[in-house]
């Protein structure tokens, strides 16, 4: 695989789209007055997070099963996935009557099992197996090795490929005038590499930027060391676009196609996520906001220009959503953590509440162990601010009132063990 030439060529593309004609409704390609106005350009949003099974996925999936013959699929297929390709695989299962195996780790939440279950009704298996994707991937390849089942890859595939490339089509006949940007989103490189291949050859001026979290900007190395590079460790919270490793076509694709990669702080997606909720009513994942969030990085080069963003997919589990709110806070610079060294006396915390939290400040976080057999105490204290430059006044205060602490704001591995 590494050594094909490959390239999608725009016949191959549009043929996918006729295959998934028979599925799929295109999305809307949806201007944005908010984004619009913030970012004094035009901002269309492609709405992938509409789609049936809420993220663009089912496109490579149907298209790649739909390319199987009759001979190959009577055995039935096989994905690793602990998302977004399982629904895909397990929709298209259930629509065309085959049988499929669908392996998840064993960490994989509840709702995404019943959401795959939901989807592939009778005709899908689920085999619970590792506790990490990678794990579930290698057990997916070696049962379909030995049951003859062919397996369905989540994004290094010309199929796939293909199939999600069809997003770019649609954009291109639900626009007249070339955007000047798109934004989209990378994990394994599927998407880009088909829409990024397809406007390449019908908005040749058109730049097309790929987006990919920083805690897993597997692409952006590869292509700066101009090979398939596999990160040691990633962040998973992105978990929609959190790989270690990019795809041998997928890189081939991109580093030609793509004009440049944004790592978008993991941060910076969970205010994205709150911002198109509070401020749209648009749900989005974390990978479905990662093309949204880029925009702040490239805020000077599309003033005034024409941009799109592709919003891959809304499978985001309420649950997450007092992390998504921390992390946001704590990106944004408005909520922070010291460990506090008090006086053990009466009255110590109370004091520190009066001299030192101000009038719009918040404080949301205290732990505190009395010890009676020593002169001080550590505290554990988080304080929400209004604004970022109340932070350094409240450092302020604290140094005036000799207040002995330690922030750990920086320090993310404490940070997660203490919070």
């Amino acid at each position: 695989m590494a050594n094909e030439k490959y390239f999608p060529s725009v016949k191959d593309i549009e043929k996918a789209s006729e295959t998934l004609s028979e599925i799929l409704e295109p999305t809307m390609l949806q201007k944005n007055t908010n984004l619009s106005e913030r970012f004094d350009c035009e901002v269309y949003l492609k709405r992938e997070d509409l789609q049936m099974v809420r993220s663009y996925k089912i496109r490579g999936a149907y298209n790649k099963i739909r390319s199987l013959s009759p001979e190959v699929l009577k055995y039935g297929i096989v994905c690793a996935s602990a998302g977004n390709h399982a629904q895909g695989v397990a929709f298209s299962c259930n629509k065309l009557h085959i049988m499929g195996s669908i392996y998840m780790p064993t960490t994989t939440p509840r709702q995404k099992i019943d959401s795959v279950k939901m989807f592939g009704k009778e005709y899908v298996d689920i085999v619970l197996t590792g506790d990490t994707f990678d794990a579930a991937n290698t057990a997916a390849i070696e049962y379909a090795k030995r049951s003859g089942k062919t397996f369905i890859p989540p994004f290094d595939d010309k199929k796939i490929i293909e199939g999600q490339g069809t997003i770019g089509y649609e954009m291109t006949k639900q626009i007249e005038t070339p955007l000047d940007y798109v934004f989209i989103p990378i994990g394994g490189g599927g998407l880009a590499s088909g829409v990024g291949a397809y406007l390449k050859q019908k908005w040749p001026e058109t730049k097309i930027i790929g987006v990919e979290p920083a805690g897993a900007a597997s692409m952006k190395a590869s292509i700066e060391n101009g090979h398939v590079t596999e990160l040691e460790s990633i962040d998973k919270f992105v978990d929609g676009a959190a790989v270690k490793k990019a795809g041998e076509l997928t890189y081939e694709v991109c580093r030609q196609v793509l004009d440049d990669i944004i790592p978008v702080p993991e941060g910076a997606v969970c205010t994205t996520i709150i911002e198109m909720y509070n401020k749209n009513a648009i749900v989005v994942e974390p990978a479905g906001a990662l093309s949204v969030a880029a925009l702040r990085f490239y805020a000077d080069k599309i003033k005034g220009k024409r941009v799109g963003c592709i919003v891959s997919g809304s499978n985001n589990d309420i649950i997450r959503m007092e992390e998504i709110r921390e992390k946001s806070m704590l990106y944004e610079g408005l909520k922070h953590y010291f460990i506090v060294n008090f006086p053990q006396r009466p009255g110590a915390i109370l004091t520190f509440i009066r001299d030192i939290i101000g009038p719009t400040d918040e404080l949301v976080y205290i732990q505190y162990i009395k010890q009676t057999n020593k002169e001080e105490g550590p505290a554990l204290i988080g304080i929400e601010v209004a604004s970022k430059d109340d932070f350094h006044a409240l450092l302020k205060r604290m140094e005036a009132n000799n207040v002995l602490y330690e922030y750990i704001n920086d320090n993310n591995k404490l940070l997660e063990i203490l919070i």
